[in-house]
């Protein structure tokens, strides 16, 4: 009896070296994505007086939007990845990366070249998500945890800004999109999956989308069906200077939006 409690005894401290290891790793993985992976740190902002959105604001009610089976049974994650132009070396965020689906399979898409920021602003979906990414080892990924109305992103850092499925879940979208305006790069591109529905039923109108996005100065470049994400996939660029908060005007639900578009995309997937 006397061995075996010592070896329940090793066998407990080997679990909690192993527990405070982990949690160890974790803090440096989200604390590193700045200056630790050549990223520069966003400058503090303190602009007040953004326009509140015109439109209701769906609730965040999961991590995840399908199960990775079903979504790998489509190639969603795939297809998106090849519309959108995401490449080897690139530097890419998943904003709202929730279970991380896309984190891992940009982080793949990259490859030990590239780099990936996974970001959300829920703290127990960060700290699950660190986890998922230090268990599976996959270096050039690191989390960081947003603000509502600020991703928090690094400046002149990013080839390509994901948002799948969450763009109606921001309360604030034009404080939100202005504040991410200068994570990217000259070439850089935010790119957009959402449903072809009411913001309040989990969806964003491609019109209202358009136009949200022309107010803080995105021109379109790209916007095509696409059903195997369940609705759409939308690419914009910044375009011109940024406008000051004050300027900002909210778009009107249902109003129909004229951006500047450099490109529409034809077709479908």
């Amino acid at each position: 009896m006397a061995a075996r409690d010592r070896r329940d005894g090793r066998s407990g401290g080997c679990r909690l070296r192993s527990a405070l290891a982990l949690g160890s790793a974790l803090l440096l993985l989200v604390g590193c994505d700045g200056g630790a992976r050549g990223l520069k740190e966003p400058k503090a902002q303190t602009h007040t007086g953004f326009p509140a959105a015109d439109r209701p604001v769906a609730t965040i009610v999961s991590a995840r939007w399908s199960t990775e089976e079903a979504r790998d049974r489509l190639n969603e994650g795939g297809k998106v990845m090849g519309l959108a132009g995401i490449e080897k070396g690139m530097t890419v965020a998943d904003i709202g990366a929730g279970e991380g689906y896309y984190t891992i399979r940009l982080a793949q898409r990259v490859g030990e070249d590239g780099r990936v920021v996974a970001e959300d602003i829920v703290p127990e979906t960060i700290e699950a998500l660190g986890k998922r990414v230090l268990q599976e080892r996959l270096d050039n990924v690191s989390v960081r945890l947003g603000l509502p109305a600020d991703p928090r992103l690094p400046e002149a850092s990013f080839h390509r800004v994901l948002m799948v499925h969450m763009y109606h879940e921001i309360e604030s979208p034009y404080e939100f999109l202005w504040r991410l305006r200068p994570s990217l790069t000259p070439d850089g591109q935010v790119i957009v999956v959402d449903a072809d529905r009411p913001t309040e039923h989990h969806g964003t109108p491609p019109d209202l989308l358009k136009c949200e996005f022309a107010a803080v100065g995105y021109a379109l470049v790209s916007m095509r069906p696409m059903p195997s994400a369940g609705g759409y996939i939308a690419m914009f660029k910044a375009s011109g200077a940024r406008p000051e908060p004050g300027a900002l005007k909210a778009c009107k639900s249902g109003a129909r939006a004229t951006p500047a578009a450099v490109q529409q995309g034809q077709g479908s997937e």
